[in-house]
């Protein structure tokens, strides 16, 4: 069901990005978005993963470095079925981790020195099975794809706001954009495209939770894991972007009010809630 649910979503989102370029600009707007979207996924594909781990200055560990770590990542990932991926330590305070990669054969996981610190054993396992589950499923590259077009649907909504205060812009058949249209398309496309691109990570990170206990063989070592978490994060700041924010395990953006309801990841009672029912087998 989250794979139906991811695709429907993405299908939205890329029809949302063909709409706008077709109000923008008509014929000419569409294939406008749509090699727009094609530039910004291809970059999203071959370079996120770099650009990503570059942006938290994660360093990559050997086994030498940390063998506790590495050990640990090596034999989840056989447990998973994937190939060893590269592992990152960032010299942060904050307890938080993400995986990237556009590809299983690809992959890296990056965890935070507060992480190391603060969670036991089982539960620093809890937290990489997430991150290898979210690699098996490829989410990084989906939640990149999307976060890609919903930026791509800012930016025409851009375009078009110029565009109105210049007069409008002629589509194909030599007619002006309408200011309403325009206006409206500045207001709604971007929100719409955000919260598209939200329902897509928070449908993934319920993916990511129930594979993670599959791969830990104990889902209540994650759910405590996540307790912890969650309430570092709101206690220890960290500078994050906000468009790298949906690949963290939990957000590392701090604050309540819209934040919460844009917010990349699903209700952090919710998650706890679901893997404490596979505990129970309910």
């Amino acid at each position: 069901m989250n794979g139906l649910k991811t695709m429907v979503l993405m299908v939205t989102l890329t029809l949302m990005l063909v709409f706008v370029g077709g109000l923008l600009g008509g014929k000419t707007g569409m294939t406008f978005a749509l090699v727009m979207a094609f530039g910004m996924n291809f970059v999203s594909y071959w370079f996120s993963d770099k650009i990503v781990l570059k942006m938290y200055g994660a360093q990559e560990v050997s086994e030498r470095d940390a063998p506790e770590l590495y050990g640990t990542v090596r034999r989840l990932a056989q447990r998973a079925e994937l190939p060893m991926p590269k592992v990152f330590i960032m010299d942060q305070d904050q307890p938080n981790a993400f995986a990237t990669g556009r590809n299983p054969e690809h992959g890296a996981v990056a965890v935070t020195a507060g992480i190391m610190r603060m969670l036991s054993q089982a539960e620093i396992e809890g937290v990489i099975a997430h991150e290898l589950a979210h690699i098996k499923h490829r989410d990084i590259l989906v939640s990149t794809v999307a976060a890609a077009i919903a930026g791509a649907i800012s930016y025409l909504a851009q375009m078009a706001q110029w565009s109105a205060l210049f007069g409008g812009r002629s589509n194909d058949e030599g007619e002006g954009s309408s200011p309403i249209a325009a206006l409206v398309m500045m207001i709604v496309g971007p929100i719409a495209a955000m919260m598209v691109q939200m329902a897509i990570s928070r449908s993934r990170e319920y993916g990511a939770d129930a594979g993670g206990a599959a791969i830990s063989g104990n889902p209540l070592h994650l759910a405590g894991a996540l307790r912890k978490l969650q309430m570092a994060s709101q206690q220890i700041p960290m500078q994050a972007s906000p468009a790298t924010a949906h690949l963290f395990i939990v957000s590392p953006l701090s604050g309540g009010g819209l934040l919460k309801l844009f917010s990349t990841h699903p209700p952090m009672e919710e998650r706890i809630a679901r893997l404490e029912a596979m505990r129970s087998g309910a």
